[in-house]
C-alpha cells in the first residue's frame, strides 16, 4: 500500500478486477494501458496521482487519468499500446515508483474510460458511503478517445491548434510533391512554462538516430564518471566537445569505446534511466563516412531526455547543456526569422543520406524579462538514400526550420512574447 493512501478506506483492487495479468499474445484489436491504483476514495486517488506524476514526469502526467469503473476510482496511464509495451512500461514505472515508496504499476486492457469529474466522483463516492465536499456543478465525465493524444481541454489550451498547423503544413508538402512517398516525419514540442506537450506526431515511432544520439552517449559516459570508472579530463573533454559541438564521428567512437561500446551505452541508459530511454536501439559505432543507419530512437526518447536534462535529473546534465549550447549547426533557430535573436539554443542535429533531424531546447527571453524554454524535435527519414545529399539535406532542413517558425509563433502568442 502506498504510504499516503494507507488506511481501511482505501484498497487496491487489481486482483479482484483481473487487471494484473495479461496474455502473452495480443489480438490486433486489443489495446493496453497501465494502472496504478483502484479505490473507493476519490480524493485519495487524486492525491496519489500527484505523487505518481511527480515521479514519472510531465510526459506521462498529461495522460494520467482518474477514471471510474465498477463503482471504483482508478488511476490509469492512457497509452493504447500493445500488451508487450504496456508490460514493459509498467515494469519500468514500478521500479521508479517503488524507489519512492509507492505501489507497483500493472498493465490493464484499454477501455473507453470515463474520466472522473466532480459530478461523477460524487455519484461513485456516494454509492460507497464516502463523503464528498464538492457538488455536481462541474462538467460531466468525458470519454477518453482511443486515438487522441490530448483531451479536448488540453487541445483548447494548445496554441491555435499547433499540432494541426504542423500536420497541415506536412500534408501540403506531400500534396505538392515536396516530400517523397518514401519519407516519413516525426514532430514533438513541449512547453516548459505551461508543462504541456503541444505536438506529438509519430512521437513513439523509432527513427534512425544518426548524430542525434550523441548526447545520449555523453549521458552514459558521465554516469561512468560518477561511478569512478572513467575520468573527465582534458582529453575526454576535448573529445566530448568535438562529438557534440562539431559532431565529429571519430571523437564519438572514442567516447563510445570508453563507455564499453554501443551495447554498453544502451545498457547503462536503459538500466539507469528506464523512464527516459524506452525506444532506443544502439548497436553500432559510427561507420566510416558517417553512414550510420542502424541506431534508432523515438522522438519521445529525445523529449524525455531534454526534459530530464533541463531539470538536471541526469548525471552530467550541466556539462551536457554546456556542450549543447556551444555555437554549432542547428535547424530550429538559425535561418528561422521568427525566432528572436538572443534565443539560447541547446541542440544536436543529425544528418545522413536518409535522415535529417534536429532536437533541442529553445529558451526565449520575453519583454517581461522572463525566459520561456520549450523543445522542438523534428526528424525526416527516407527509406532510400537521397540521390543528391546536399540538396536533400538543405531542403529538409528548411522544412524543420519552417516548423520551428510555426512553433515559435504559437509559443509567442501564448505567452505574449
Amino acid at each position: 500500500m502506498c504510504r499516503s493512501m494507507a488506511g481501511p478506506a482505501l484498497y487496491l483492487f487489481a486482483s479482484l478486477l483481473g487487471l494484473a495479468s495479461l496474455p502473452t499474445t495480443t489480438d490486433a484489436a486489443d489495446y493496453y494501458d497501465v494502472s496504478y491504483v483502484w479505490s473507493r476514495n476519490v480524493d485519495g486517488v487524486r492525491d496519489y496521482r500527484k505523487q505518481v506524476a511527480g515521479v514519472l514526469g510531465p510526459d506521462v502526467a498529461k495522460d494520467l487519468k482518474v477514471v471510474t469503473r465498477d463503482n471504483l476510482i482508478g488511476l490509469v496511464y492512457v497509452r493504447n499500446g500493445d500488451s508487450a509495451g504496456a508490460t514493459r512500461v509498467a515494469q519500468s514505472h514500478t521500479r521508479l515508483l517503488r524507489a519512492q515508496g509507492l505501489d507497483a504499476a500493472s498493465p490493464i486492457r484499454s477501455e473507453n474510460w470515463t474520466l472522473v469529474g466532480d459530478a461523477a466522483a460524487s455519484a461513485v463516492a456516494g454509492s460507497s458511503g464516502v463523503s464528498m465536499t464538492k457538488t455536481a456543478t462541474a462538467p460531466p465525465a468525458m470519454p477518453v478517445s482511443r486515438r487522441s493524444k490530448m483531451t479536448s481541454s488540453e487541445r483548447t489550451r494548445e496554441i491555435h491548434n499547433l499540432e494541426a498547423a504542423v500536420e497541415d503544413y506536412i500534408n501540403r508538402l506531400r500534396k505538392d510533391g515536396k516530400l517523397d512517398p518514401d519519407e516519413r516525419t516525426g514532430w514533438s514540442v513541449y512547453d516548459f512554462t505551461t508543462g504541456e506537450k503541444l505536438v506529438t506526431i509519430n512521437e513513439d515511432q523509432q527513427f534512425q538516430a544518426a548524430s542525434l544520439v550523441k548526447p545520449f552517449i555523453a549521458a552514459a559516459f558521465f554516469y561512468k564518471v560518477k561511478k569512478g570508472e572513467l575520468s573527465y579530463n582534458r582529453e575526454s573533454r576535448r573529445h566530448m566537445e568535438q562529438m557534440i559541438q562539431h559532431s565529429n564521428n571519430a571523437s564519438t567512437n572514442w567516447v563510445t569505446r570508453k563507455v564499453g561500446g554501443p551495447q554498453a551505452v544502451q545498457r547503462i541508459l536503459k538500466q539507469q534511466y528506464p523512464a527516459i530511454f524506452q525506444e532506443i536501439h544502439l548497436v553500432e559505432y559510427i561507420p566510416a563516412g558517417g553512414k550510420t543507419y542502424r541506431n534508432k530512437a523515438s522522438l519521445h526518447d529525445y523529449s524525455r531526455f531534454l526534459y530530464a536534462l533541463w531539470k538536471e535529473n541526469i548525471v552530467g546534465a550541466r556539462e551536457i547543456k554546456r556542450l549543447m549550447v556551444l555555437p554549432g549547426p542547428d535547424r530550429i533557430y538559425t535561418g528561422v526569422r521568427a525566432v528572436p535573436k538572443g534565443t539560447k539554443v541547446y541542440n544536436k542535429t543529425g544528418s545522413t543520406a536518409r535522415v535529417c533531424g534536429d532536437m533541442g531546447i529553445l529558451n526565449v527571453k520575453g519583454p517581461d524579462g522572463k525566459w520561456y524554454p520549450y523543445t522542438v524535435i523534428g526528424i525526416i527519414e527516407k527509406e532510400r538514400n537521397a540521390a543528391n545529399y546536399t540538396s536533400w539535406i538543405r531542403s529538409r532542413g528548411d522544412i524543420i526550420r519552417h516548423v520551428s517558425s510555426i512553433v515559435y509563433k504559437s509559443i509567442a502568442r501564448n505567452h505574449n512574447i
